[in-house]
């Protein structure tokens, strides 16, 4: 079975259950990369590491078997999907050209109230990326964006954006963490926020645009 560091439940996690925090974990260690491809991890295994018993975990790790972020390996526990270059070069390219016209188009129907959330998820953005914390960081950046993109009202893009985010894998993070340029790209979520409180549509698709552009050179462990 392949080795993990302690696990830890995301330190931002709004009110959930044990499984559906366990979930999230998972998919940011998937994300991250820290749980690899072809390796095999059992649940009782996980469980240890996140101190709670195996039960929520194999519910977990059910669920994402589900999304196809995990497979059943007989007998013997699952497995990371493998994902080809191809394959994220093409979510990539479908995330640029779904999420910055539906990021501007949401800007007017974002509340007082559901932009202080944003903030409040931006700043865990930056303190998870100061801090090192892969999974926190992943966790709460993507319950940004889903917020952000929700407040279209376009919930089956939201469904979308939702899977290809699972499927994307950010192998470059760790590095960016600990030469501390993380924290720059972490801080492109409140200027979002600024943007969105200003009312510049047209900026926060830029934005978003090269947000995203991120995700298949410096994120992924690219050059250039």
């Amino acid at each position: 079975m392949a080795e993990l560091r302690q696990l830890a439940l995301p330190s931002f996690a709004r009110r959930m259950s044990v499984r559906e925090e366990v979930a999230d974990a998972l998919r940011g260690a998937i994300v991250s990369g820290e749980m690899k491809p072809g390796e095999l991890y059992s649940a009782p295994g996980l469980a240890e590491r996140f101190g709670i018993s195996a039960t929520p975990v194999r519910e977990a790790m059910l669920d994402l078997v589900k999304q196809g972020l995990v497979e059943v390996v007989r007998n013997k526990g699952f497995k990371v999907t493998d994902m080809s270059e191809t394959d994220l070069d093409q979510i990539t390219q479908i995330r640029e050209l779904l999420e910055p016209p539906i990021a501007a188009q949401a800007v007017s129907a974002i509340s007082a109230q559901e932009l202080s959330h944003l903030r409040n998820l931006a700043a865990a953005i930056v303190d998870a990326a100061a801090e090192s914390d892969l999974i926190s960081y992943i966790g709460a950046d993507r319950e940004f964006h889903v917020r952000l993109l929700s407040a279209s009202g376009n919930q089956r893009l939201v469904r979308i954006v939702e899977e290809l985010r699972a499927q994307t894998r950010l192998y470059g993070l760790s590095s960016l963490a600990s030469s501390g340029r993380l924290v720059a790209s972490a801080r492109e979520h409140q200027q979002m926020c600024d943007l969105i409180e200003a009312g510049e549509a047209e900026q926060l698709q830029e934005l978003m645009r090269t947000h995203i552009g991120h995700i298949r050179r410096e994120w992924a462990g690219r050059e250039g």
